[in-house]
């Protein structure tokens, strides 16, 4: 039950494969924006990439075509949702090609497939979480990492901490920046925010190793300033002839803003 006539009658949390893991309606454009995202901060196809919580294949279905053999690792605690993923979106075909690996896990045993990865990405993990298992998982996700490798993962942002100790879905719950960023320096890693849009109103961080601090950084800054130079100062040339209120210069100019 997930053609495009049905997807209206269905909510985020209902057991359907496109449902269970967000607003159904929003299944490819979460897809395209992780992909984007992770292509747009040095994802190649010689990475070896982990999916935390890699859920029904949302990001996978373009990630595994996309990797060399081997180089897409998932790990999700409802294996259902894998295997509603492959049937519906990649294929067994594609699966026998490109030999993807997977671990049905709650407690993000990362170490399990005895790999270090280039990239790691949690996207609305954090959205349902509370603060231990973050805490669980910046360490299992430290222990993985390679010391230039990026973890990229999505938060709720909030006035107050999310105090219970239980998952919550399809409900969200909140932390505060502050509070995000002592729990990833508990494990001895930097994080920064940055503004990469969301449909959901979740915010990105990316998490790394302190040694790798200057590269990402860097790259950081020239992804989102140095090749969108142009398209700001065309905004403000709108802004100048009252044209601001036009959505798409609205939207080049939030788009490429980093907090």
């Amino acid at each position: 039950m997930n053609n495009k006539s049905n997807l209206n009658q269905l909510k985020a949390g209902d057991s359907d494969y496109k449902a269970y893991v967000g607003p159904p309606e929003k299944y490819d454009l979460v897809s395209a924006m992780q992909f984007n995202l992770l292509t747009f901060m040095g994802l190649r196809d010689d990475h070896k990439f982990l999916d935390i919580g890699c859920g029904s294949l949302r990001a996978g279905k373009l990630l595994i075509p996309f990797l060399k053999v081997g180089n897409y690792y998932g790990i999700e605690p409802n294996n259902w949702l894998i295997e509603e993923g492959i049937k519906n979106e990649i294929g067994n075909d594609l699966i026998k090609i490109k030999s993807p690996h997977f671990i049905n896990s709650s407690t993000f045993e990362m170490q399990q497939f005895g790999e270090k990865f280039d990239f790691l990405n949690a996207q609305s993990i954090f959205s349902h979480t509370s603060l231990e298992q973050i805490r669980k998982c910046l360490e299992e996700a430290k222990k993985v990492l390679k010391s230039d490798g990026i973890f990229t993962a999505t938060f709720v942002l909030g006035e107050n901490d999310y105090e219970g100790s239980e998952w919550v879905y399809p409900g969200c719950v909140t932390f505060k920046h502050e509070t995000i960023l002592k729990l990833v320096k508990e494990q001895n890693l930097n994080a920064i925010k940055i503004n990469w849009l969301h449909p959901n109103n979740q915010t990105y961080y990316v998490i790394f190793h302190k040694a790798n601090e200057k590269d990402v950084l860097r790259l950081v800054r020239n992804l989102f300033y140095k090749y969108q130079k142009p398209k700001i100062q065309l905004v403000d040339r709108l802004k100048k002839y009252r044209l601001f209120n036009n959505s798409i210069s609205k939207f080049i100019y939030n788009f490429f803003k980093i907090h």
